[in-house]
């Protein structure tokens, strides 16, 4: 049986994963009866998807190998508080219960700028907790956008 510290860091290798691709570091695992039966990173720039976020593409992995749309009983571990879009697809999904490490203060949709996440008018529910392993998380968003800004945006134009 995964504990939440261990589930959440399998999120975190996802997230590692983004980065050496170039992604924002969002990594998402979703789990059911102690297994992980589902994983993503964000894939936006490589698969030109702007839907393509580590919840979503974790998502989409565990309906695949449940043979179904409804994650019903299911846990999703995310390494950022899920923007509307996401919030919105864990609900539609059925999800039981969601994780996430670091708040997300200006796009984050399960409390931080927006409560999509169990508003009063829907119809289902999701366990919410957050605050596991957040500081790693944290720490890895902050270095990969520090990097970034750092970087040129045009390597050819800067000798």
């Amino acid at each position: 049986m995964l504990t939440d510290a261990e589930a959440m860091q399998a999120a975190l290798t996802e997230a590692c994963a983004a980065a050496n691709e170039g992604e924002v570091p969002v990594g998402a695992v979703v789990v059911l009866a102690g297994s992980i039966i589902g994983r993503g990173n964000n894939r936006v720039i490589r698969d030109s998807d702007p839907t393509a976020h580590a919840e979503i593409v974790a998502l989409r992995d565990a309906a695949r190998h449940l043979q179904n749309y409804r994650l019903t009983g299911c846990t999703l571990y995310t390494t950022l508080e899920p923007c509307a879009m996401c919030a919105g697809a864990i609900l539609h999904a059925r999800v039981a219960r969601l994780v996430y490490a670091a708040a997300d203060p200006k796009a984050g949709a399960c409390g931080s700028v927006l409560e999509v996440m169990n508003h009063p008018q829907l119809n289902h529910r999701v366990e919410v907790s957050h605050g596991v392993l957040d500081v790693e998380a944290a720490v890895m968003l902050r270095s990969f956008f520090k990097e970034r800004r750092q970087r040129p945006l045009h390597p050819s134009t800067h000798e």
